[in-house]
């Protein structure tokens, strides 16, 4: 319903009133203002005339269809009686609600021309016709009517997408191959749509429906003996291996030797890491999935291999007959390498599997028939009967027939007196209660360690005397440890045992061999040579307390060290600067330091260089540790 609102014109009207002339009463035609005096007129019968010609018009409109306002020619006007003044009087201006009035009634004139519009547009109801009665049987027009009823039957569901139930079992096999096109890799592979109920076959479908897609497209239902269905794995997290015994390694390994191309088989990996592989059937010859690709549907994938010969049956069930292990491993989901190798050709080669997809693709394998063979490995993994059954035989009848054949071969054996006794201890002997001799005395240990042999130089092997070193290190310390119970380096850290090592070497550093075994020594601690060949210095000087007096300064207590400064001064010496536990010559070239173990140290260095290197044996007392340093005697 078109709504007008109502605005006053020029001179008082209303345009919504303006929009129908036909409903707009004529100055001439309305009735007279009221009188100057007061007095109300009475209508004229021409006004009542024209009004109900007004409200005539409305309910014509509902039964005519919609046309353009034409103009409307105003009625003859009809004589007044003689009672009427002669002159007319001059119409009054128009009243807010009579505007109002004749809007709501143009808008109301509207709606129904619109109304009757669109009933003219509504197709009109075809009757509905009686079925005629159906003919009688036997009659031309029975056999008519069952042709034509066979003819709906069929063109109802002519147009019915098929579901893979409809699919009968390898009958992709002949489908003619699809156009290439190029897939996104498995991590943008959409995810398939839930299953939902097909529409009846007789109504339309939605140009936008997507098509049917089941659950699953497996049909464990219909296992038997050489028949069986396993169900889909769960996407893996992990990045190593993808199988984890030796002949599920050797399925993936025939796979990628006899892959043409390498990167279909990492995509092919991607996608069974992605749990993109449907519930895998395994038939003899032949293992059957659906992957999820980059379409909705599925694609159907098989992967052939050769079955064994009857005498390659013989030769494994023999085998396995010959030793009880074998039925015993096999029981326990293992599969021996000396069964494997009977001669039989259980594990396939590079060129005997065979994958076939309905996919676009032409690689050998496409990447759908590799997620496949992945899977299928993990299937190897958990049950080696699966590869039994994809040579030929499913696992009731090999457990069957290996029981039979092992009581006729132990029947067998003992008939001809073949069985011997295994050698071993009878279990009485073994649980019986018996007391143990005491262990006998230790050995007396060496003297001293012996030296190690002589290691002969190769080209690119280990240096013999870096070898040299660590075998007489690693005797010294086992001797020690045999002698004592105890390791003097055991609680050493890297850079400690790292100096001691070169320090045990003759040697500051200076020949070709010491200093590459620096040179070794300083990059496996993180330091430089010149920092190692001080600290052997200072190692030498005082072994792990001279180390420890070289880098690690500290605050002595008051006592002796406070007593040092007097004692020099009485030899003759000016007196020390201290700092922390060093004495320092005022000239800058000697100084003394106090370790920890109540010993002063000697150091020397050139005037101005602060570059500290222990010199002479540490003694208790000060003016002791500083005899026989060359920088003093010049002093």
């Amino acid at each position: 319903m078109v709504g007008i609102t109502p605005a006053p014109g020029p001179e008082g009207t209303s345009t919504g009133a303006a929009a129908d002339e036909s409903d707009a009463p004529k100055p001439e035609d309305t009735a007279p203002g009221p009188i100057l005096d007061g007095t109300t007129p009475t209508p004229t019968p021409d006004a009542l005339t024209t009004g109900h010609a007004a409200d005539s018009a409305v309910p014509e409109a509902e039964n005519t269809a919609p046309q353009p306002p034409a103009e409307v020619t105003p009625p003859a006007k009809t004589p007044t009686p003689a009672a009427r003044p002669a002159t007319t009087p001059a119409p009054t201006p128009r009243r807010p609600g009579d505007a109002a009035r004749e809007a709501l009634r143009a808008a109301r004139a509207e709606a129904l021309r619109a109304q009757a519009a669109e009933e003219t547009r509504r197709p009109a109801r075809k009757p509905v016709r009686k079925a005629p009665p159906a003919p009688a049987e036997g009659t031309p027009g029975a056999a008519r009517a069952q042709a034509v009823r066979e003819v709906k039957d069929f063109l109802a569901t002519a147009f019915r997408m098929p579901t893979w139930e409809d699919t009968p079992e390898g009958a992709f096999e002949d489908a003619p191959e699809e156009t290439a096109e190029t897939e996104p890799p498995a991590s943008e592979i959409p995810t398939p749509q839930p299953e939902f109920t097909r529409p009846h076959p007789l109504q339309p479908e939605p140009a936008h429906a997507t098509p049917h897609i089941p659950a699953t497209m497996a049909t464990p239902h219909r296992d038997n003996e050489l028949r069986r269905t396993f169900p889909a794995f769960a996407p893996r997290t992990e990045t190593d291996g993808f199988a984890d015994t030796w002949w599920g390694n050797a399925w993936v390994e025939a796979l990628e030797r006899g892959a043409l191309d390498p990167k279909r088989v990492a995509r092919g990996r991607g996608y069974a890491d992605a749990g993109h592989v449907d519930a895998i059937t395994v038939t003899p010859g032949r293992v059957l999935a659906y992957v999820r690709g980059s379409r909705p549907r599925p694609y159907r994938v098989q992967v052939t291999l050769p079955t064994l010969q009857d005498a390659d049956w013989e030769r494994f069930l023999d085998a396995a007959v010959d030793r009880p292990g074998h039925i015993a491993a096999l029981l326990d989901k293992e599969l021996p390498h000396s069964l494997a190798d009977c001669g039989a050709p259980l594990l396939p080669g590079a060129t005997e599997l065979n994958p076939r997809c309905n996919c676009p693709d032409s690689g050998h394998p496409c990447k759908h028939a590799a997620a496949l063979c992945y899977q299928t490995a993990r299937l190897l993994d958990a049950d080696p009967f699966v590869l039994l059954l994809l040579r030929g035989r499913g696992e009731r009848e090999l457990l069957d027939t290996l029981s039979r054949r092992s009581a006729a071969h132990a029947a067998r054996a003992a008939r001809e007196g073949l069985t011997e006794d295994l050698p071993g201890v009878r279990a009485t002997e073994a649980l019986a209660e018996r007391r143990l001799p005491p262990p006998p005395p230790p050995l007396p240990a060496p003297a001293h360690p012996e030296q190690p042999p002589v290691y002969p130089a190769a080209p690119g092997g280990p240096d013999p005397f870096a070898l040299d070193q660590l075998a007489t290190d690693a005797a010294a310390r086992a001797h020690a440890l045999l002698t004592t119970g105890r390791d003097p380096v055991g609680g050493l850290t890297l850079w400690q045992d790292a100096v001691r090592l070169a320090a045990a070497r003759p040697g500051s550093g200076l020949t070709a061999a010491t200093r590459a075994l620096y040179a070794t020594l300083a990059a496996a601690a993180g330091r430089t040579p010149s920092d190692l060949a001080r600290a052997v210095a200072a190692w030498r000087q005082g072994g792990l307390a001279g180390l420890a007096v070289l880098e690690e300064p500290w605050n002595p207590p008051a006592g002796r060290f406070d007593r040092a400064r007097p004692l020099l001064m009485a030899a003759g010496l000016p007196p020390f600067r201290p700092w922390h536990n060093h004495l320092t010559h005022p000239l800058g070239d000697v100084q003394l330091r106090f370790g920890q173990d109540g010993l002063w140290y000697a150091y020397e260095s050139e005037p101005g260089q602060d570059d500290w290197w222990p010199r002479g044996t540490p003694a208790l007392d000060p003016v002791d540790a500083l005899t026989g340093l060359d920088a003093l005697a010049d002093l």
